[in-house]
């Protein structure tokens, strides 16, 4: 009778004995674990790496220590470094005399809202200021007195904005504000009670209270539109609103 390969193959053919160096270490490898458990303490397995408690010499422990000791010191190095980098990319976007953003900042965000408008097809605005009357309070009470006038209008500005909104100073006198997801009514709306109060609020200055007012412009944002294309057209708005009033 012909025998035919029914292709069986009996479970015990892949098993193959292990080799006595690898049985020695994961002996070596479970005595420390236990070992580690029994001392009720934490036990980094790198510490260890399979050693035994006889292969521990003190030679072999203090290099342990010493290299322990030199992960941790690289590890606070590192997060020393990630906090310097962080303090300084905030210095980088803040104005270099008030605590708002810069222009390259604030024309970042701005086209960063303007992207996540045309995703979700949500509405914001973009308000230009200028100030009034900080020439005739630098030619009058110096150049400190209008840098007080500018914190003052920027603290105005931060104060009586959403947390969502942007502030800030775009060079010189002038501030931009970003409203999110402000509709035109709304946004103009909102423009003209941060004029007013900015002009109802006088800035202390050595006895005198410095009278501040701020013109501004305000627009919508456009899909498809660059960030510097709607801070120009919101700048067109403030003029012609300035000629206006005069």
């Amino acid at each position: 009778m012909k025998i035919r390969n029914t292709g069986y193959t009996s479970p015990y053919a892949a098993v193959s004995p292990a080799a006595p160096g690898e049985v020695k270490e994961s002996r070596r490898a479970t005595d420390a674990k236990a070992a580690a458990a029994a001392s009720g303490q934490p036990v980094d397995q790198a510490d260890i790496h399979g050693l035994t408690e006889t292969e521990l010499t003190p030679k072999v422990r203090a290099a342990l220590t010493e290299l322990m000791a030199e992960v941790h010191r690289l590890r606070t190095e590192l997060e020393q470094a990630k906090r310097r980098v962080e303090h300084l990319e905030q210095l980088a976007d803040q104005d270099g005399l008030i605590p708002v953003l810069n222009r390259r900042a604030f024309v970042r965000e701005l086209s960063r809202i303007m992207a996540f408008n045309e995703r979700y097809g949500a509405a914001s605005a973009v308000i230009f200021f200028d100030v009034n009357g900080l020439k005739a309070i630098n030619d009058t009470h110096g150049h400190a007195a209008g840098d007080a006038a500018l914190t003052h209008v920027a603290q105005v500005l931060s104060a009586h904005v959403r947390g969502s909104d942007v502030v800030g100073r775009l060079g010189g006198d002038e501030f931009g504000v970003i409203l999110v997801q402000s509709p035109p009514h709304e946004a103009n709306a909102k423009a003209a009670m941060l004029a007013e109060a900015i002009k109802a609020r006088p800035v202390p200055w050595e006895g005198y209270s410095l009278a501040v007012g701020a013109s501004f412009g305000v627009h919508t944002l456009v899909a498809g539109q660059q960030a510097q294309e709607a801070l120009d057209a919101a700048d067109q708005a403030m003029y012609q609103n300035k000629r206006a009033d005069s």
